[in-house]
C-alpha cells in the first residue's frame, strides 16, 4: 500500500536560504509520527508544508497518493486538520467554534451539532459548549481546538506543538486523553514536540529533524535508549 502521506527531493527555500531539504519521508495510514529537533531545524516548516501552507521550491508532497501541489491544495485540505501553539478560536461560544467551521463545509445543523456534542464530552469540555472562547483557560482553549479538529473527522491529523504553553498537569491530562483517542481512530498524525515526555503516550515512532534534513527516523528505543525519558536534557541530533 502506499503511504498517506510521501515527501520526496523535499526542498524550502525563504529569503533565498535553504530552510528544509527532506530526502524522504513517508507516513503509512494509522501510524503516529513524532518529529523532534532543536530551535530552527525546520519541524514548524515540515509540517506547513505537508498541511499544503507552505509549496516547497523543488520536491513532492503527495498524500493520498495525490500530488499535493497539483492544483489539489483545498480538495486536499478538507481531508486533514491542523492543530497549532496557539489555539486560534473565534470570538464565540465554545460550541459554534466547532459548529461553524463544519457548517461552511456543508455539514447539516443537526450532524454539526452531533459531532460538536461528541466532542467536546470527549475532550471532558461538553459543560462548557456555551461559554465564551475568550474567557477558556489555556487547557480548555486547547481541549476546545482537539475537538474541533476531531470533529472535522480528518484522515490527517498534524499538530505543531499543541501543549507547549500549558502546565505540567494540564499537559499530562491531554496528551494522556489525546493518546486515547489516536489509538481509537487509528487516525494517521504527525506531531511536532520539543517534550520528549509527550511521545510515550502517542506514538513509538520518531523523526529527528537537524538543521532542515532527517538525520534520524526509528522507534522511541532506537532513536533515545531505553530509559530516554530519564535524559531530558539528552539531544539524539548532537549523537
Amino acid at each position: 500500500m502506499n503511504p498517506v502521506i510521501a515527501a520526496h527531493n523535499l526542498k524550502v527555500v525563504r529569503g533565498g536560504k535553504l530552510i528544509l531539504r527532506v530526502d524522504e519521508l513517508a507516513v503509512e495510514k494509522g501510524q503516529v509520527l513524532a518529529v523532534v529537533g532543536p530551535n530552527g531545524a525546520g519541524k514548524t516548516c515540515l509540517l506547513h508544508t505537508l498541511a499544503l501552507l507552505e509549496p516547497p521550491a523543488s520536491g513532492t508532497v503527495r498524500l493520498f497518493d495525490v500530488d499535493a501541489f497539483n492544483g489539489n491544495q483545498l480538495a486536499l485540505r478538507r481531508r486533514m486538520a491542523l492543530v497549532f501553539q496557539e489555539p486560534l478560536l473565534l470570538d464565540t461560544t465554545v460550541k459554534r467554534n466547532i459548529t461553524l467551521p463544519l457548517r461552511m463545509r456543508g455539514i447539516s445543523g443537526r450532524e454539526a451539532n452531533a459531532r460538536s456534542d461528541r466532542w467536546l464530552h470527549r475532550f471532558g469540555i461538553g459543560s462548557l459548549s456555551a461559554r465564551s472562547a475568550r474567557a477558556l483557560s489555556g487547557g480548555e482553549a486547547q481541549r476546545t481546538s482537539l475537538a474541533r479538529a476531531f470533529a472535522m473527522e480528518p484522515e490527517i491529523l498534524l499538530l505543531d506543538e499543541p501543549f507547549t504553553a500549558l502546565d505540567y498537569p494540564t499537559r499530562k491530562s491531554l496528551v494522556d486523553e489525546l493518546g486515547e483517542v489516536l489509538k481509537e481512530m487509528n487516525l494517521t498524525t504527525v506531531f511536532v514536540t520539543h517534550d520528549y515526555s509527550e511521545i510515550p503516550p502517542l506514538t513509538e515512532q520518531v523523526a529527528v529533524l537537524f538543521d532542515g534534513r532527517i538525520v534520524k527516523r526509528g522507534s522511541s528505543r532506537e532513536i533515545f535508549g531505553e530509559d530516554f525519558l530519564k535524559k531530558k536534557s539528552y539531544a539524539p541530533w548532537e549523537t
